[in-house]
């Protein structure tokens, strides 16, 4: 095997073991915030007596909705793809990356990685801040009156306020953490590309040694 053929067969397993780990990441995270939300629905007590806000009754459904089912999209990638991987890297055979789909299913690996990671992150703080609404705006004080502020609401409020300047902090790491992923790949890329150029300069230069030592013997 040439230099060259090394480099792409290293370059190809280290694809397979970063798709593998993204989908066990991806597994793991689905299964857990699904579960939690799916439970938060279920056991999260509603006052018959108290007026909630019709918005708010819809969005809380609607966003553990979207949430479950985001997760379990990228559950179901991963599931699938999953066992295909580990069956391939489990075989110590260099040709045997030949045989694992992860090229090819490259999109579907990212597009699940990002559905778990960073829109059901979002989907699942965004969970937690309708939750606390839903939880706390029936609770009232004895001596409350109509213009002040409940104690429930004071709690609501407070989780908003925290949750909000969280979820932008939140969305500020996912970009730069990108942008600089992006980044590290380019600069791989790059760096191989050159390596690449420096073994077919050196190969040519030897095949031209070569040809030049053999017209000097035999002319």
């Amino acid at each position: 095997m040439s230099l060259n053929e090394h480099s792409m067969q290293a370059l190809s397993w280290r694809k397979l073991y970063l798709s593998r780990a993204k989908l066990k990441a991806t597994s793991r995270t689905s299964a857990l915030l699904s579960g939690f939300a799916m439970v938060a629905m279920v056991e999260v007590q509603l006052e018959p007596d108290h007026p909630y806000p019709p918005g708010l009754l819809i969005a809380f459904s609607a966003c553990t909705t979207i949430l479950v089912a985001v997760h379990l999209f990228a559950l179901m990638v991963s599931t699938c793809i999953l066992p295909n991987l580990e069956a391939v890297s489990n075989v110590h055979n260099l040709n045997s990356v030949n045989e694992s789909p992860h090229e090819r299913m490259h999109r579907h690996i990212e597009l699940a990685w990002a559905f778990s990671t960073v829109i059901g992150t979002l989907l699942f703080l965004t969970e937690v801040m309708l939750l606390c609404w839903v939880k706390f705006l029936p609770l009232k004080n004895k001596d409350d009156n109509d213009k002040s502020i409940s104690s429930g609401q004071a709690a609501a409020i407070a989780s908003t306020c925290i949750m909000v300047p969280f979820g932008l902090v939140f969305i500020i790491f996912a970009v730069h953490f990108y942008r600089t992923l992006v980044s590290h790949k380019t600069d791989r890329q790059i760096k191989e590309l050159e390596q690449v150029i420096q073994l077919q300069n050196q190969l040519d230069h030897r095949g031209e040694n070569d040809d030049l030592k053999s017209a000097i013997h035999f002319p």
